[in-house]
């Protein structure tokens, strides 16, 4: 007899129950399956906007940035570390959020992440100095790394198979991999109209939306029995990409200086020893486990490129449409959706081509693609026009992610055990996050050395941004070089590769 008191079609005796019971125990499995599917996909669009409002607020500053500077009078080093503060917290924290998930409930953990998210970012929204706003930000950051797991785990267990499970992750890959740009342009539009608070004060409606809908929607669920949450595991993590980008940050006054050798040297020691704790603990944010398939950390490592390229030089984006080519903040906010709307309109292209040839194929194209649009960008002249030098690089860049974004997600967490879904669907959002603080670091550095110093973004020369430009492309072919050397995802694994119900994840 199976677990449930149902007798399998075919075994056992035939009439352990009447035939009346047995008809209604019939009825009540087949309700059970038929039942949610209307919720699944208010689930998902509930999911979905949430990931949205998370991935935007890494870069709807971003435009409004030249007017905060002014307001609140930051120095050029807090001005990059409004946005660092929240992609650090975020990307840095992730991994203990995605475990909380797990062992505390994820509807519990979403409730308490978006209320969270929601009152830091008023607070943002109505800060009154340079300090008070970072530190919003990193709160916003580190509410947003209990969100995002859970949401994330949460769609990885309502689809766990099939192809409603291409379908949803496809959706979401949308979503996630256009928020960047489309929180540039809404950026534009509340700078330009409402003023620079409202770029987070705009995620209040969202926060209300996103409480309703997982108290109409969403359903708990939990899969780890354990009560620890490795605290030294989560502290050691977090401390170490700390450091290691604000050691980036010092490299802005040469890589070679004590104080930048000191910080990059002790970010990877507390990194060595983050994977120490984790190889011992019991219960680790990271199970190592969900390592050891090369699929999976070359999906990783694509993601993290992602993260490079549209957080790490977005902000110079924006700089270079305003402070070069003269765009107003709305105009330079709409200037930049050509890239998120190509991604848009190629995604489902990518879809049947990744469930045709595999995630290897498709992603090292689109990343090789992305990257040949970064090169054109690079061509860019201070007299230069944005039709003829920026509009056909962004279709370009567009163009290439929506062959990553489509199935990078969907290539990361598939084969996940339940018990490891909020790990993993935390490491799949830490990377991108952790990814674009060390861009913006790096890029950062970049700019400054190849403009001789100069950190006021200035209209006169475009040497700055010319390099950060071959700095993202360099990175897009890296990530490209990854994928074709790990990824060995089958054509069919986009629609119906089943989730695994072992904690182990297979070593290949």
């Amino acid at each position: 007899m199976a677990k449930d008191g149902l007798v399998p079609w075919g075994a056992g005796p035939r009439l352990e129950t009447s035939g009346f019971m047995q008809m209604m125990k019939l009825e009540s499995f087949v309700m059970s399956f038929a039942a949610p599917e209307p919720r699944r996909w208010w689930s998902l669009a509930v999911i979905s906007m949430t990931q949205l409002v998370i991935v935007l607020d890494a870069t709807i500053v971003n435009v409004a940035l030249p007017e905060v500077q002014r307001e609140l009078g930051l120095t050029d080093s807090q001005r990059q570390w409004v946005i660092t503060a929240y992609v650090l917290a975020f990307g840095s924290l992730l991994l203990l959020g995605g475990r909380i998930a797990d062992s505390w409930g994820r509807r519990r953990s979403y409730l308490a992440g978006i209320v969270g998210f929601g009152a830091a970012s008023a607070w943002g929204g109505l800060a009154g100095s340079g300090v008070e706003l970072i530190i919003a930000r990193g709160i916003q950051g580190a509410f947003a790394a209990l969100l995002a797991p859970a949401a994330l785990s949460m769609l990885t267990v309502i689809f766990p198979s099939g192809k409603e499970r291409g379908t949803a992750f496809a959706i979401f890959g949308i979503v996630a991999g256009s928020g960047a740009t489309v929180g540039l342009a809404l950026g534009g539009i509340l700078t330009e109209f409402a003023g620079w608070r409202w770029c987070l004060l705009v995620n209040l409606p969202f926060t209300v939306l996103g409480v309703v809908g997982a108290v109409m929607f969403l359903k708990e669920s939990k899969t780890s029995s354990g009560t620890g949450h490795d605290l030294w595991g989560g502290i050691s993590v977090t401390l170490g990409f700390g450091s290691l980008v604000y050691g980036l940050t010092l490299a802005e006054d040469g890589w070679t200086s004590s104080s930048t050798v000191a910080f990059l040297a002790l970010g990877l020691g507390l990194l060595a020893l983050f994977v120490v704790i984790e190889s011992r603990t019991t219960s680790p944010v990271l199970p190592l486990r969900i390592l050891r398939d090369r699929t999976r950390a070359g999906a990783f490592f694509v993601q993290a490129v992602v993260g490079t390229v549209y957080i790490g030089s977005t902000l110079f984006q924006a700089y270079h449409l305003q402070i070069v080519l003269q765009l107003s903040p709305l105009l330079a906010g709409f200037a930049t959706l050509p890239m998120a709307v190509s991604t848009m309109a190629m995604a489902s292209v990518s879809t049947r081509l990744f469930q045709r040839f595999g995630g290897r194929y498709v992603m090292t194209a689109g990343l090789v693609v992305a990257a040949a649009g970064m090169l054109y960008l690079s061509r860019l002249t201070v007299d230069g026009s944005y039709w003829a030098q920026v509009f056909p690089g962004l279709l370009l860049v567009g163009i290439g992610l929506s062959g990553v974004v489509v199935p990078v997600q969907n290539v990361a967490l598939t084969g996940v055990g339940r018990n490891d879904a909020g790990a993993a669907s935390a490491v799949v959002n830490s990377v991108m996050q952790i990814g674009g603080s060390i861009g913006l670091a790096i890029f950062t550095a970049l700019f400054i050395g190849a403009s001789g110093g100069q950190t006021t973004y200035q209209a006169t020369g475009v040497e700055g941004y010319e390099a950060v430009y071959i700095g993202a492309a360099v990175a897009l072919l890296a990530g490209a070089a990854v994928a074709a050397a790990l990824i060995r995802t089958p054509a069919t694994s986009a629609s119906t590769a089943p989730e695994q119900e072992t904690h182990h994840v297979p070593v290949v």
